[in-house]
């Protein structure tokens, strides 16, 4: 059962306390001053406190519950503390409000009132507490990928990029072609680096091409060389990225911008292993995995008649699938922290706006917004206004408001710190509707 410390000197208030948590079934335990609290904290697993503001004669000084607030908030930084007074107009227990206390009640109580607060912190408790195991069996799976597999630095914590990450390792071990599909600058090219580096080429080369970097007409050259005078310009023989990478990996970014002609030799090349180079007509052989990826919509430009279908189906032998960074939540912070510099932490604030932020440019784009601020950040820490990004919309009414989606969802959690009513005020949404999307997306209460 739940474990309730109630910290107050008037043996009245904690028997009538200790009646009313008995009956909904929570655990009570009491001391007559900050002293023998904090002990009790040291010694038992509590959830909740409940703590008196006054422990003198002097009882409407507040400056022993002050004190005391302090002294669990130092030791217990997550722990839910309810003020307790008789004294109403204390200002001071307001001030503890805003330093985090989580609610203020007076006596007399309103049991009621009372038995939903403390119910509602338990759940809340119990919540983060499931929210760190969690977290805590998927630190353990991430670093159990670390210990086994080179992944190449890759920075991530979210589930969404250790499933990926987990079935590019998996699929390293063959030599089937990989097909990795997700928007630009999501981290595609980090990922072909861990099939590379966990299959058995990781001695050989791995080369690399963006297919949509280089005029059309000079595709083919770079893929399989050219002869001398094969087209204007062509002074000399030149090497292809697949013989250089012959033995090894050829990773093809942006493989949609291969034109047809391209496309039907380089389906040849992956049939047979053997291709031509420009101005030439002898056959050459190689040995070299293909691992091509895109941001486009290969099976849309087949029915445009702008990609080969025979070619997507040998390229799509094994598809690894990188959501955009808004998909991948559980990402940006560590991405953040790996991205700024050593000297200049994260302010709050900063976590905040980070957070809050679409991302619609994705790893790339965080990258570039951390490493500016960190550059022009003019205090010791980057604050949100460093990072300049732009300021999220306003909620709309209930009646106009757009659907959030999961990653708005789960940001406004965070920045929420798990706390509902927040969350659904930055959301724009009621309470019970935002219970209702989490339901929908299976996001448990963090």
């Amino acid at each position: 059962m739940p474990l309730v410390l109630v910290i107050d000197d008037n043996p009245a208030v904690s028997t009538a306390l200790e009646v009313l948590f008995s009956l909904n079934d929570i655990d009570t335990l009491h001391a007559e001053s900050p002293e023998a609290g904090l002990a009790l904290l040291r010694e038992h697993a509590v959830d909740l406190v409940i703590q008196d503001m006054n422990f003198t004669a002097d009882t409407t000084s507040g400056t022993e519950g002050e004190a005391l607030f302090a002294a669990i908030r130092e030791r217990h930084p997550d722990l839910p503390v309810i003020l307790l007074t008789a004294w109403t107009h204390l200002e001071s227990a307001i001030n503890l409000i805003k330093a985090g206390a989580v609610d203020y009640l007076a006596k007399p109580w309103d049991d009621r009132k009372l038995l939903a607060t403390v119910n509602n912190l338990l759940e809340l408790a119990e919540a983060r507490a499931e929210l760190e195991r969690r977290r805590a069996r998927e630190r353990r799976s991430r670093d159990a990928l670390a210990q086994r597999y080179d992944l190449r630095g890759f920075v991530f914590e979210d589930p969404a990029s250790e499933r990926v990450v987990a079935l590019a390792c998996q699929v390293a071990r063959s030599d089937l072609p990989v097909l990795i599909t997700g928007p630009n600058g999501a981290g595609k090219e980090r990922i072909a680096e861990i099939v590379q580096a966990n299959s058995a080429l990781r001695r050989g080369p791995f080369i690399t091409l963006n297919c949509g970097a280089l005029p059309s007409e000079l595709i083919e050259a770079e893929l399989f060389g050219a002869d001398a005078g094969a087209y204007t310009g062509a002074n000399k023989a030149r090497e292809g990225k697949f013989e250089a990478a012959d033995g090894g990996t050829l990773f093809l970014d942006e493989i949609g911008n291969l034109p047809l002609a391209g496309q039907m030799k380089l389906l040849r090349v992956l049939e047979t292993g053997r291709f031509e180079r420009l101005g030439s007509n002898r056959e050459r052989q190689v040995g070299v995995r293909v691992i091509s990826a895109t941001n486009a919509d290969l099976p849309a430009m087949i029915r445009e008649g702008t990609f080969r279908e025979d070619l997507y189906y040998r390229l799509n032998a094994i598809e690894l699938n990188l959501p955009p960074l808004a998909e991948r939540p559980g990402d940006i912070l560590p991405l953040a922290e790996h991205f700024r510099p050593a000297d200049k932490p994260l302010a709050e604030s900063a976590r905040h706006a980070l957070l809050r932020h679409a991302w619609p440019g994705n790893v790339r784009e965080l990258r570039n917004v951390v490493q500016r601020a960190g550059l022009l950040a003019q205090g010791d820490r980057i604050e949100a206004a460093d990072l300049n990004l732009p300021r999220p919309a306003p909620a709309r009414p209930a009646g106009n408001a757009e659907e959030p989606d999961r990653a708005a969802i789960e940001a406004a959690l965070s920045k929420a710190h798990g706390v509902i009513a927040q969350a659904a005020a930055d959301l724009g949404l009621s309470r019970q509707a935002l219970y209702r999307r989490m339901d929908r997306y299976g996001i448990k209460h963090p």
